[in-house]
């Protein structure tokens, strides 16, 4: 090979090397954005994973609180109400026995 040929090639083969260290320079540099991303990504994911899991340990509370004083509501109401079926054997023991006083009294 000729020396103008020798030169020719080892030129040629300077500007791929720098093509390629210039693209992987690039890519590196993208790569490195990606990951500043991810990583950043993964923070806000998991500051809002403790954000929830703090919103949902208080709405459990306020929750069981709301069951407490309904389970303490429906508690009262159940005391607080007539004895419905008693009332109804003395209303019908107390038509009975007007009914036997009429039939027997007249």
């Amino acid at each position: 090979m000729p020396q103008s040929e020798d030169t020719a090639v080892a030129v040629e083969l300077a500007q791929m090397r720098g093509a390629i260290d210039t693209g992987f320079a690039t890519l590196n540099g993208r790569l490195d954005t990606a990951l500043q991303r991810t990583a950043q990504t993964e923070k806000d994911l998991a500051q809002a994973e403790q954000r929830m899991t703090g919103d949902i340990t208080a709405l459990e509370a306020r929750t069981s609180q709301e069951l407490n004083k309904l389970d303490m509501r429906v508690s009262t109401l159940e005391r607080a109400r007539w004895p419905l079926p008693s009332l109804a054997a003395v209303v019908a023991l107390g038509g009975l026995g007007l009914s036997l006083w009429t039939a027997l009294g007249r």
